[in-house]
């Protein structure tokens, strides 16, 4: 199996942010895309590209709708509630999405005869980092119900590995940010928590304010250093998976990130130089469950996979986003 073959592809998911790019992508590169997704965080104006089943993970005869009558090369699961601090209030969600979903998507798999899957996981697993670069071998340590959740999932696709010989790519997101270039398509969750969607929100709309959560973190300004990696990027490392499951058995694990940490001010000066003009912000108090510095290693993904990042300057990341929230279809 590999991308230059014809593949049909199966992507759980694919209404939502990372899932839509990663469907348009499939289907710009001449493969065959079927996204499922039960629209609860996703949207309906993102499924332009490949068939469409509506189905809940969580109900295994949902899934079932979507493996009869197809023969999936692979599976790409994108289906998870990724709120950290909803994660704290709402442990059972979490759980039972991300978790009890997951076990019924891969016990589909085995009944079908699919041997395939990339599994979209977090560096929210290594919880506070004891290292400045944070590589696959960090010690793992999640601080919140939804880095266990990934984490319980990752433990499982080993033991699928080795028990079933299931083959998988594991992939520890830092910050996915960005949109597509051509403005078309773009992050929009309801509510917005991610850091630079809402700069640029809080300049578009005059009425809405900037919130910074924490200003005592034990960094250079007191704010959280994350690591932005463009959405073009982490569906391009997506595909190369594919191929490289072809060649390589058992589950792998891979960081993707950019490799450069930026402050929460850092990130907020980027944009406004962007937008051209001063964003103004106030501090909230520390949400729960949130690391001071989450910085990728990523040699592991250049080295195996052949990947490399297009994207390593954040203003062209935050461009690309500003370009989606001021078009007319956002």
């Amino acid at each position: 199996m590999s991308t230059n073959e014809k593949l049909s592809l199966l992507v759980c998911g694919g209404a939502g942010y990372i899932g839509s790019h990663m469907a348009r992508m499939i289907a710009e590169a001449g493969h065959q895309v079927t996204v499922f997704d039960n629209l609860s965080t996703g949207h309906s104006e993102a499924l332009k590209w490949g068939r469409f089943i509506k189905g809940d993970l969580r109900n295994p005869e949902d899934i079932e709708r979507a493996f009869d009558g197809s023969s999936y090369d692979a599976v790409f699961h994108f289906s998870a509630l990724i709120v950290v601090s909803e994660s704290v209030e709402k442990p059972f969600d979490y759980y039972d999405n991300n978790v009890t979903g997951t076990m019924n998507l891969l016990q589909a798999m085995r009944r079908h005869s699919v041997n395939s899957f990339v599994f979209s996981s977090t560096a929210a697993v290594y919880g506070d980092p004891v290292m400045d670069m944070i590589s696959e071998e960090h010690p793992l340590a999640p601080l919140n119900p939804y880095g266990r959740s990934k984490l319980f999932i990752e433990q499982i696709l080993q033991d699928y590995a080795t028990a079933y010989g299931l083959n998988s790519v594991r992939f520890r997101y830092f910050n996915a940010a960005g949109a597509h270039p051509d403005g078309t398509i773009g992050e929009a969750h309801n509510p917005e928590t991610h850091l630079i969607p809402n700069i640029l929100l809080s300049s578009i709309d005059q009425g809405r304010r900037l919130k910074i959560f924490g200003q005592d973190y034990p960094t250079p300004d007191g704010t959280c250093v994350r690591d932005y990696i463009h959405i073009q990027d982490l569906c391009s490392a997506h595909l190369a998976a594919v191929d490289y499951m072809s060649r390589n058995n058992g589950t792998h694990c891979f960081n993707l990130g950019n490799g450069q940490g930026f402050s929460i001010l850092e990130v907020i000066d980027a944009a406004s130089e962007v937008i051209g003009r001063k964003i103004q912000y106030d501090f909230e108090p520390a949400r729960a469950g949130d690391s001071p510095r989450l910085v990728a290693d990523s040699s592991r993904a250049l080295k195996e996979l052949g990947w490399k990042p297009a994207y390593a300057d954040l203003r062209e990341i935050i461009e690309t986003a500003y370009r989606w929230h001021k078009s007319p279809a956002y």
